[in-house]
C-alpha cells in the first residue's frame, strides 16, 4: 500500500501539483478580481435599478458587443459581470447593480482564468485536458485509501508533531499531520471529481439527465431589417425577470442568457431556498416576444441525479457558504498541494541516506514524462492568453516570470539544495 501511495505521489507528482494547486487559486479567483479590479468591487447599496437601465448604458458604451452572459454574484461585494463577445474576443464589463452604470472591463478575469487551467489545463483538445485532470480524482482517492490502510492507528494522531529527530522526521510527521487533516476535503474533492468523469462520459445517462435541452421556439420570425441594434440588446429584460419570479416565487436571479436567434429563449437561472445546489438548478426560459414561460425547472422538484450534479461545483470549489467556506477550502487545498511537495522531498531524502549512488531512483523516467506533458500545458497556457483572451504582451510576460521564479525556486529546493545535502 505504501508502495501505490508512493508512487502516485511521486512519480506524478508535477501534474499532481500543477492539478491540485490551480483548483485551489479557482477557490479564492473571484476574490482575486475584486483585488486587481476596482470597477467590480461593489460600493452601493439598496435595490437593484432595473436590468433594462444596465442593457442601455450597456449599449452606449458596447453598442456593437453582442451581450452572451449577465452574471449577478451571490457575493454582495461584487458587481454584476457581463460577458461581451465581438469578432471572437470576449470581453468582462463590470456594471454597478445599484446605479447601473458600467464601472469597467477586462479581457479576462482570474476566476475564469484558474477555471480554464483547472477544468483542461488550457489544452486545444478540451476532451484531453479534462480527462487528465478527471483520472487525478481516483489518483487522489487511491491516495487517501492507501494512507489509511498502511497509516497504523492514524485516528488516533490528529494532534502528533514530532520535532526533535531531524528535518525528514519532522517533515514525515507534518507530511501525515496535515493528511490526517485534509481527509474530509480530500473525500469531498476526489468524489466529486469522480462525479465530473461520470457526467463527462455519461456514465448511467447522467449528463443526459442532468443537462436537458433549453426549449426551442417552432416558428419563424421575420425581424425588423432596419433596425441595426445587436440581438441581445432588443429585449425587455425587465418583463423577462418578473415572469421568472411569477414562476419561482422567491427566486434570486443571478443568471440571465439572452437570446441569440428568434427561436431561442431568455433564459434565467437563480437561488431558491433549496441549499446547496447552484444557480442552474433553478431555470425559467422565458419567450422574448410574447414574455410567457416556456419552460421551468425547480430545484426543489429535480430527480436525485440532477441534484448530485447540481451540488458538485458548490461542494468541489468551496463556495456553498460564501467567503467563510472559500477560505477554508482554499486553506484546504494548500495543504493537499503541500503534501505532494512534502512527499517529494521526504523521498529525496530518503534516497540521500539510502545511497548517494542512486540520484535519479526517485522519479526515475518519469521525471521526463512529467516535464513532456507539463510543457505543453505551459505552452499553450501562453497561447491561450494572447490568442484566445487577446492579452497584450504585460501580462503575458508577468505570467512568465512568475512561473520562472516559481521554477528556479523549485530546483534550487528539490535540486541544488538536495545535492549541497549529499
Amino acid at each position: 500500500m505504501f508502495q501505490l501511495h508512493s508512487w502516485i505521489g511521486i512519480k506524478l507528482s508535477l501534474l499532481f501539483f500543477i492539478v491540485c494547486f490551480s483548483g485551489t487559486l479557482a477557490t479564492l479567483s473571484n476574490e482575486m478580481d475584486w483585488l486587481f479590479h476596482p470597477g467590480l468591487r461593489a460600493t452601493g447599496s439598496g435595490d437593484r435599478v432595473p436590468y433594462n437601465t444596465i442593457v442601455q448604458e450597456l449599449q452606449q458604451a458596447y453598442p456593437n458587443h453582442t451581450l452572451s452572459y449577465w452574471l449577478m454574484p451571490k457575493e454582495p461585494y461584487l458587481n454584476d459581470i457581463l460577458y461581451l463577445e465581438k469578432d471572437g474576443y470576449r470581453t468582462y464589463v463590470f456594471a454597478d447593480p445599484f446605479t447601473g452604470k458600467v464601472t469597467g472591463a477586462t479581457k479576462v478575469t482570474f476566476q475564469r482564468f484558474f477555471r480554464d487551467f483547472h477544468y483542461y489545463l488550457f489544452m486545444p483538445f478540451y476532451q484531453i485536458g479534462y480527462f487528465m485532470v478527471l483520472v487525478f480524482a481516483f489518483l487522489l482517492a487511491i491516495s487517501l485509501g492507501t494512507a489509511l490502510l498502511f497509516y497504523k492507528k492514524w485516528w488516533r494522531k490528529f494532534l502528533e508533531l514530532k520535532r526533535s529527530s531531524g528535518k525528514l522526521v519532522l517533515f514525515r510527521s507534518l507530511h501525515r499531520l496535515v493528511g490526517l487533516w485534509s481527509i474530509p476535503f480530500v473525500m469531498v474533492f476526489s468524489l466529486t471529481g469522480i462525479w465530473y468523469f461520470t457526467e463527462r462520459t455519461n456514465l448511467g445517462k447522467v449528463s443526459d439527465i442532468s443537462n436537458p435541452a433549453a426549449p426551442k421556439l417552432d416558428r419563424e420570425v421575420a425581424l425588423d431589417s432596419a433596425d441595426q441594434t445587436p440581438f441581445p440588446y432588443r429585449w425587455d429584460y425587465d418583463m423577462a425577470a418578473k415572469v421568472a419570479l411569477h414562476t419561482i416565487p422567491g427566486l434570486e436571479i443571478r443568471g440571465i442568457v439572452p437570446p441569440r436567434q428568434p427561436s431561442s429563449t431568455i433564459y434565467l437561472r437563480g437561488k431558491s431556498q433549496v441549499p446547496l445546489v447552484r444557480n442552474r438548478a433553478n431555470r425559467v426560459y422565458v419567450d422574448p416576444l410574447n414574455y410567457e414561460a416556456v419552460g421551468v425547472q425547480k430545484a426543489e422538484d429535480i430527480p436525485t441525479i440532477m441534484y448530485l450534479n447540481d451540488i458538485a461545483d458548490p461542494l468541489h470549489f468551496g463556495n456553498w457558504g460564501g467567503l467563510t467556506s472559500k477560505i477554508i477550502w482554499f486553506i484546504s487545498g494548500l495543504g493537499i498541494s503541500g503534501l505532494v511537495l512534502t512527499g517529494i522531498w521526504i523521498a529525496l531524502r530518503r534516497q540521500l541516506k539510502k545511497s548517494a549512488t542512486k540520484k535519479n531512483a526517485v522519479m526515475g523516467a518519469w521525471k521526463y514524462i512529467n516535464w513532456l506533458l507539463a510543457a505543453p500545458i505551459f505552452a499553450y497556457l501562453f497561447f491561450f492568453m494572447h490568442f484566445r483572451y487577446g492579452l497584450s504582451w504585460e501580462p503575458i510576460l508577468l505570467v512568465a516570470t512568475i512561473l520562472a521564479s516559481v521554477g528556479w525556486l523549485a530546483w534550487y529546493v528539490f535540486v541544488t539544495k538536495m545535492r549541497q545535502a549529499r
